[in-house]
């Protein structure tokens, strides 16, 4: 077999969205049980947050206009002409000179633009408030609908929820909410070297199954449902049965091993037999050797054997999968950073490198210590903060030159 010609990531990546065209339905959860959850399309607050103008400070509301010039040396004084209840609609109105005690949270009576905090007045009598320092229109208060307006797009379609938004839709009203419903991946390890790691003894050339565990972790990460379909054995009768029952029962399928060049590597053969191959060998260090295939439109990607390069690429694959029928944003890592290098780093041109680094602070710099090993070290994952990128214009890196890291 003639060895593949890789591609660009970001040319995979478009081949890749280009033949994916499912979105997922919709489900309704409370929105207790939405936090990490796509919403399906854009939440309009229904009200006004808040529904009232209201007080952010003990004090009194009054009208601002009478408290101009006040000073400790020359206070402003007005009458008290009543105190606001909280929970309920005030009946009194604010005249010129006079005012009305308020509590946090307060609806503003009528005729007030303003609250004078109660650390900046003086009671005179019980009818008689002397103000010790002046406040501007809109002080200390929150104005109706100046926190969400009606009508206004309170979480946009696509977007993940986090634990204020939740708020935030609790705030206008919604305790259920359209959230899109989380694609099934099956998830298949192949190799006659690879057992469970229920087993309690390794015969001499066996490995225990590492990719199941860590793929399905990330695919729950990103908002997917994990189907471990278990270790198949390298022979077409035992892939092509696999593959039948992962395309039957979900909507994206991933196998580990399998993908690279060799008289008994059959993935290929298998894919392109039932489907179509849309790329195999993309340019990236490590996981050159990636499969994508496409059968019965169902996305079959084939990651490489070794577990870096397979966490890798499945970062990279698997990831614009879940996020295209999610209808999320693609974003390969949720966050980047800059760093310093902390070691020369060699890097072969044409590919895109990943490095596990672990980043320490240095006075005001970020250092970034690579983790130096092999593509089949779990370990070197393990130690990782995240990965630091060489593009695949660059031949390398020189010590203390700035890298892009994207974190775990």
């Amino acid at each position: 077999m003639e060895f593949f010609d890789a591609i660009p990531l970001e040319e995979a990546l478009k081949r890749l969205n280009r033949v994916i065209n499912l979105r997922l339905e919709y489900e309704k959860v409370h929105i207790m049980e939405s936090l990490g959850r796509v919403v399906y399309e854009d939440v309009i607050s229904p009200e006004d947050v808040p529904g009232f103008s209201r007080a952010t400070m003990d004090g009194y509301a009054v009208r601002a206009r009478d408290t101009y010039g006040a000073s400790e040396s020359l206070p402003a004084i007005i009458s008290i002409a009543g105190e606001v209840v909280m929970g309920k609609v005030p009946e009194i109105q604010v005249k010129p000179g006079s005012g009305v005690k308020i509590p946090t949270g307060g609806m503003l009576p009528e005729g007030a633009d303003s609250v004078v905090m109660i650390e900046h007045t003086e009671l005179l009598d019980k009818n008689t408030l002397s103000i010790l320092k002046p406040v501007s229109p809109g002080d200390n208060i929150i104005e109706k609908g100046e926190d969400i307006k009606q009508g206004e797009v309170l979480i946009g379609k696509g977007s993940a929820i986090r634990p204020q938004d939740i708020g935030a839709l609790a705030g206008v009203g919604y305790t259920e909410i359209k959230v899109v419903k989380k694609p099934v991946v099956s998830i298949i390890s192949t190799g006659d070297e690879i057992i469970e790691p229920t087993a309690p003894k390794l015969e001499p050339g066996q490995i225990r199954d590492i990719n199941s565990y860590t793929i399905g972790a990330l695919v729950k990460e990103w908002g997917g449902i994990p189907r471990p379909l278990g270790i198949v054995e390298d022979t077409r009768e035992q892939l092509v049965s696999a593959l039948e029952e992962a395309l039957e029962k979900s909507h994206c399928v991933v196998l580990s091993g399998g993908s690279s060049v060799g008289t008994r590597d059959l993935t290929q053969q298998v894919v392109s037999g039932m489907g179509e191959v849309i790329l195999h060998g993309v340019s990236v260090k490590p996981g050159k050797p990636t499969l994508v295939g496409i059968v019965r439109g169902r996305p079959v990607i084939c990651l490489p054997g070794h577990p870096v390069s397979a966490m890798i690429t499945c970062r990279l694959f698997v990831k614009a999968v879940l996020d295209r029928f999610l209808g999320r944003a693609q974003k390969d890592f949720s966050v980047k950073l800059s760093a310093h290098i902390m070691r020369n780093l060699a890097s072969a041109g044409g590919r895109t490198h990943y490095i596990g680094v672990k980043l320490k602070s240095e006075g005001d710099k970020l250092m970034a210590i690579p983790i130096m090993g092999k593509s089949s070290m779990i370990s070197t994952m393990i130690k990782a903060d995240g990965l630091a990128i060489i593009p695949q214009e660059k031949e390398g890196v020189e010590k203390g030159g700035k890298v892009e890291v994207c974190l775990f």
